[in-house]
């Protein structure tokens, strides 16, 4: 019995994600010029003609994972924890236990962690290391939770934007550890706290 339109377009989806979704996963571990299509179409278990069916290029390809790795989701929640009406320590909780749980069960969050990082440092290519990462708006959020913790007196002296970037540094380190290792010891997240928590 032939399959129906809406059945083929389901299939058609389904294999696009799993392309996007591996993808992810090999370009965070490869990088763009370590990626070969006939090597990735091999990882995948699908023909390299496969892949050109639904992307024209490697770099449309590289181009739509990017958007799932720059996460819009992640930003959003970031933008109304920064705005909860509760202590910049309850609010670093917050974030570091979400962090810490999905890189313990999620490879792909660990790879989008990874790939938006290179993305940040990538586009920026030119600047200084301090405008570099002052680009993101994650850090940013990130930063007006420790400038809060400041005042509070529970965040450490300093550059607010510096310490954001410590963090995200912490946490982009065992993104990689979580891709490229299969036996490493996960940071706790009182580890990542103490980032930037006054000693």
């Amino acid at each position: 019995m032939p399959k129906s339109k809406e059945r083929c377009q389901e299939i058609r989806e389904e294999m696009r994600n799993t392309i996007l979704q591996k993808s992810l996963l090999y370009f965070a571990k490869n990088g763009f010029a370590g990626t070969k299509i006939s090597d990735l179409a091999r990882n995948i278990g699908i023909s390299q003609g496969t892949i050109y069916v639904y992307f024209e290029s490697k770099e449309e390809l590289f181009h739509e994972i990017l958007k799932i790795a720059d996460s819009k989701e992640m930003l959003t929640k970031m933008k109304m924890l920064a705005a909860m009406p509760v202590s910049a320590k309850k609010k670093l909780r917050i974030l570091s236990e979400t962090i810490w749980n999905r890189l313990a069960k999620e490879e792909t969050f660990a790879a989008m962690i990874a790939l938006s990082t290179q993305m940040l440092l990538g586009q920026n290519k030119g600047y200084s290391s301090e405008e570099t990462i002052y680009q993101s708006k994650i850090y940013k959020y990130t930063s007006d939770i420790i400038k809060q913790g400041q005042k509070e007196k529970s965040m450490a002296a300093g550059s607010s934007m510096k310490l954001a970037d410590y963090y995200w540094g912490v946490v982009y380190l065992y993104s990689l550890k979580r891709l490229f290792t299969t036996e490493y010891e996960m940071i706790s997240v009182d580890d990542l706290e103490r980032t930037v928590l006054k000693g």
